[in-house]
């Protein structure tokens, strides 16, 4: 017997979304009387009994209501949120420094919207435009290369703009962070005064990574400082470089110059994958060949042997650059532009046991 089709059920009956004028009818009360309750106020405290307010917020939760705030931005110029962009999405230290400009502004009511660039100023651009459209009260960016268009936008767009990570020659206003060539440079010379003279570097093989391309270039001015041989350097993957990328960078590193003892690698997932590629070809590190990375990650502290890295406060940066913003934001409230600021943020060696 063949199987019966079974009957289709009814589409459910599309519904609109809850309006305000929809829950002051559910309460009883009028549109401003919901609006007065819903804006925390002290005008509105004298207003609304606060029993009366609770009614209206249980309503619009029982009704799903959200508050456009679209009417309330144009009034007010003040849309509640602030415009975040970082290059990586699986790369801790940018994760943090998004979790320290959040910890900074919310405290003051202000949103975050994240936006995600893959290290790329093409999209760096588009999603600024997207951002910049509904007016964020502030801008924070990673870096400080982009594109003329976004330069353009940003500087015409009216509002505070803080570039974190780096220390641009020509910012196009506030600063938060630190030399990135410095940062590497420094790690050059520890690795030296440890006994290390056959230093390499691995990297990726672009430039959209232009903090990268920094490090690497502090690594160049070092090497030459010292009088060790350079050249030396692997660029191996596209960013974020992996651990997956770092350890085939070694293997081919090891093959170029077999008789390098120690190498730089452009992030601590790099070297983690630098590691591990060391420890499947039984290379001893240190004793083999010692390896460094630059960001302090949760695996080089947690691996074995841990790695000795350049350790930034990233939760530091975030915070810093989010209450550089909210300073700058309360002097356009009251009337005038704060000077432009850079906050230099203090990196550190973090010796251990992989050199």
């Amino acid at each position: 017997m063949p199987p019966t089709k079974a009957s289709a059920a009814p589409a459910p009956a599309l519904t609109r979304p809850a309006t305000m004028a929809d829950v002051a009818a559910r309460v009883g009360v009028s549109k401003m009387t919901v609006s007065r309750a819903l804006n925390r106020g002290a005008s509105s405290d004298r207003v609304t009994s606060e029993a009366l307010r609770q009614r209206i917020l249980q309503a619009c939760e029982e009704m799903g209501y959200v508050i456009d705030q679209t009417a309330r931005t144009f009034s007010s110029k003040r849309s509640g949120f602030v415009a975040v962009l970082i290059p990586s999405l699986n790369n801790s230290n940018f994760s943090e420094t998004a979790q320290g400009i959040t910890a900074a502004v919310e405290a003051r009511g202000l949103q975050v919207l994240l936006g995600y660039t893959d290290y790329r100023v093409e999209t760096e651009e588009r999603l600024l435009r997207a951002m910049l459209a509904r007016r964020p009260e502030g801008v924070i960016l990673t870096g400080g290369s982009h594109t003329p268009a976004a330069r353009a936008m940003l500087q015409a767009a009216g509002v505070p703009v803080v570039e974190t990570w780096d220390l641009p020659a020509t910012p196009i206003e506030h600063t938060v962070g630190f030399s990135n060539a410095e940062a590497a440079a420094a790690m050059v010379r520890h690795l030296h005064g440890k006994g290390y003279r056959r230093i390499a570097f691995i990297g990726g093989t672009s430039n959209r990574d232009t903090r990268g391309a920094d490090r690497q270039r502090g690594y160049a001015n070092a090497i030459r400082e010292l009088g060790l041989p350079d050249g030396r350097v692997i660029s191996f993957g596209q960013p974020p470089i992996s651990m997956a990328q770092g350890g085939e960078a070694v293997a081919q590193l090891i093959r170029q110059w077999p008789d390098v003892d120690a190498v730089i690698c452009v992030s601590d997932l790099s070297a983690f994958g630098a590691l591990m590629e060391c420890q499947r070809r039984g290379w001893e590190v240190p004793g083999r060949i010692a390896i460094a990375g630059f960001g302090d990650f949760e695996v080089a502290r947690a691996c074995h042997p841990r790695i000795t890295t350049v350790a930034v406060d990233c939760v530091g940066i975030g915070k810093a650059a989010g209450e550089l913003l909210l300073r700058v934001i309360d002097g356009a409230r009251e009337g005038h532009r704060p000077p432009a600021e850079t906050v230099l943020i203090p990196f550190r060696i973090e010796q251990r046991e992989s050199s």
